[in-house]
């Protein structure tokens, strides 16, 4: 049997329920998802070629470490680290 690799934060039991919540998710669910998605703020939705997604998926990644790495410890009384929402 072949082992299955999950990203950093995922595993088998994350993976089902996001299948879950698509899979039980009405047509109307899923649009009213999407059309939030295309309005939230701070963000972009662009059409790339395919061939450029590693690229693109490697350079976000980047970036996420950098703002983990510089938050990490910012406040030591608490533990805990600043999040941004995606709102924002």
């Amino acid at each position: 049997m072949r082992q299955r690799s999950y990203p950093a934060g995922w595993n088998e039991a994350r993976v089902r329920r996001v299948l879950e919540h698509y899979e039980r998710q009405s047509k109307e669910e899923a649009v009213a998802e999407d059309e939030a998605a295309f309005r939230a703020r701070g963000q972009t939705v662009m059409v790339v070629p395919r061939g450029l997604v590693p690229q693109i998926t490697r350079l976000i990644e980047r970036r996420r470490a950098g703002r983990r790495s510089r938050s990490k410890g910012a406040d030591n009384r608490t533990g805990l680290v600043g999040r941004r929402s995606r709102r924002g």
